[in-house]
């Protein structure tokens, strides 16, 4: 029996060891930042077996053979359009700041989609305000209707999108919902959506998941992006699911949630339309070819003066393309840098370039909600104040609610408006659509919406915030260590 007993334990010893050691040299050998390699070899090395799980299930991006070979075969369609698309784009930069051409390119080199003139923007800062323009669209919409978000919740006037929405397709309106497996997942199979698909509206699932996926592909891949697109004319985007706050989440003890959107009507809600129409092809077996007479995909007629560039960013696209994208726009801060985010976990890359910017004497902003409905990104976020402050940085607790609004302004030029939050998810993980504008007009009314939340805001003290218990700043560095990994 000893002997068994012996042979068992060495068996299992041996196992874990090696799983230990394979796993650790093939996180070294993957060549990502050193933040995540070494959160990810403090797990495996510090946690028998689970470690090695949590590795298998969410340390890599997996995102399946099938949807692999789709973004190839389709690559030529793709290229197609987009050239033609670059063919009949004409932009006048003359009279916008000179900070804004590189970041011109760098999105053309990393993303291959330009910049589109003659848009009108409207800014949308109440939530109920953006649900009832939608639904007054919906109502007059004449020949689509496509909505994507990462969550939808019945209640309320969300609620009433149903409706609008099933009265579209009774008037013969091609109507498409996309949402998130696991974010909506409640929706999904829910009576409203049972009621859509009755009438033969199309709802696909983002991204599914499951316990059997879960050994193909990474399930934590999520699809984050809010656009809801009216016959290829009118889009909306911003950081607000398809929710009404007066029934989302009353639960959590932090608030209403605070969101802002933006109507577009231009040009851009062309690349706004492909943009979802890729993602529909993604989710469903229908070759881009076959999908396009449905798509609404058409050149759009001028409607204002603002210049915008459309930024998907995701794991199936140019790798990092965001953060690299965010790091450039920081720098590019010569005066005045204010950020909105709800979650707040910068990398060090991130992190040295808002201390580089306030060094220099930009004038640096960082607006948080003061109640996260996440604890660990709450104290993962305090870890990053102390160092922040030292450098000039302000940062404001907003009490108003829990403020959910993703917007960064640079020196009262341009601005960028969309699902991006600031933390390695955004950056690394989620399916996000972020509005590069450059507008000097739009961002100044994204300026004063960022200052009325500064009115609603306590600003950390650095004197005080050093003194804070032992306990908090133990719960935050613990935190810190799985940051790389939120």
């Amino acid at each position: 029996m000893d002997k068994i007993y012996w042979i068992l334990t060495t068996s299992i010893f041996i196992t874990d060891l090696a799983i230990r050691i394979g796993l650790s040299l093939r996180v070294i050998m993957r060549k990502r930042a050193a933040s995540v390699s070494l959160a990810w070899l403090i797990i495996i090395l510090l946690l028998p077996f689970f470690g090695a799980i949590m590795y298998l299930l969410f340390g890599e991006v997996r995102l399946g053979e099938r949807r692999a070979s789709k973004i190839l075969s389709e690559q030529p369609v793709i290229s197609q359009w987009t050239e033609a698309l670059y063919k009949r784009v004409s932009v006048d930069w003359k009279q916008i700041n000179p900070e804004c051409i590189p970041i011109n390119r760098q999105i053309d080199a990393m993303v291959r989609i330009p910049t589109m003139p003659d848009n009108c923007l409207e800014l949308i800062s109440e939530p109920t305000t953006f649900l009832r323009k939608l639904i007054t669209d919906i109502r007059r919409a004449k020949s689509s209707c496509f909505l994507q978000f990462y969550i939808w919740n019945e209640g309320g006037l969300a609620d009433n999108v149903t409706d609008a929405l099933i009265e579209a397709k009774k008037r013969g309106v091609t109507c498409r919902v996309l949402v998130d497996s696991i974010g909506s997942k409640p929706f999904l199979s829910s009576a409203p959506a049972e009621k859509m698909r009755s009438v033969g509206i199309e709802i696909a699932e983002a991204l599914p998941a499951g316990l059997i996926r879960a050994l193909f592909v990474r399930i934590d891949l999520r699809n984050h992006r809010k656009v809801a697109i009216i016959d290829g004319t009118i889009a909306y985007t911003g950081s607000q699911n398809l929710v009404d706050p007066s029934f989302f989440k009353q639960d959590q003890g932090v608030g209403k949630w605070i969101d802002a959107m933006v109507r577009i009507r231009g040009p851009v809600v062309e690349v706004m339309t492909a943009a979802f129409t890729y993602d529909w092809m993604m989710e469903n077996h229908i070759p881009l070819e076959d999908l396009y007479p449905s798509s609404d995909i058409h050149p759009v007629d001028s409607s204002g003066n603002a210049l915008v560039q459309l930024v998907p960013s995701g794991p199936n696209l140019e790798e990092g393309a965001i953060h690299n994208l965010l790091l450039t726009t920081i720098y590019a801060a010569r005066k005045k840098l204010i950020l909105t985010t709800p979650y707040f976990v910068p990398d060090n890359a991130i992190l040295a370039a808002l201390k580089s910017a306030a060094q220099r004497g930009v004038d640096v902003t960082i607006i948080v909600p003061e109640k996260n409905d996440s604890r660990l990104v709450h104290y993962a976020s305090r870890a990053r104040y102390e160092v922040l402050t030292k450098a000039g940085v302000e940062i404001m607790g907003f009490s108003g609610g829990l403020l959910h609004t993703k917007t960064i302004t640079i020196d009262d030029d341009f601005c960028l408006f969309g699902s991006v939050n600031l933390d390695m998810r955004s950056f690394w993980l989620n399916f996000e659509m972020t509005l590069f504008i450059y507008n000097k007009e739009f961002t100044a009314r994204v300026r004063e919406l960022q200052q009325s939340y500064v009115q609603s805001a306590r600003k950390i003290d650095c004197e005080l915030f050093t003194r804070r218990p032992f306990r908090e700043r133990f719960m935050e560095n613990v935190a810190l260590l799985v940051g790389p990994l939120l």
